[in-house]
């Protein structure tokens, strides 16, 4: 009594292949719309121009900027030091007393040692 249906004529593969296909071409269009999109978001940023590189740049700026700064304060400093040295012999004398230890006729300086803060001896602190 039990009669198995008949199934449709053998098909080769190829055939199977492209009916298998026609009937989920949807699923697969969404699959490979979510590889693309999930493609480009990867890209957007860890790419060569991505939001990391994005970020390490905009940190790189703001130290280079700021170095900037600080060297263009310095070398306004400089510049008014070096103006003064040039006009104002006062500057120069003292440029010159306190650098080379120069001194007036018939002047005597005294030079002090330097002190080093006492270091506590190690049997000291214990």
């Amino acid at each position: 009594m039990s009669e198995t249906p008949q199934s449709a004529p053998a098909q080769s593969l190829p055939q199977r292949w492209m009916s298998q296909y026609l009937s989920n071409r949807r699923r697969i269009g969404t699959v490979a719309a979510v590889l693309v999109a999930v493609l480009l978001a990867w890209h957007v940023v860890n790419g060569r121009n991505g939001l990391s590189s994005w970020q390490q740049k905009r940190s790189e700026d703001k130290s280079l900027t700021q170095e900037i700064d600080q060297l263009t304060a310095e070398n306004a400093r400089l510049s008014q030091h070096v103006d003064r040295l040039k006009s104002d012999p006062g500057a120069i004398e003292h440029e010159a007393r306190s650098r080379l230890r120069y001194a007036r006729p018939n002047e005597i300086i005294y030079a002090l040692p330097q002190t080093t803060p006492a270091q506590p001896s190690p049997s000291a602190t214990k």
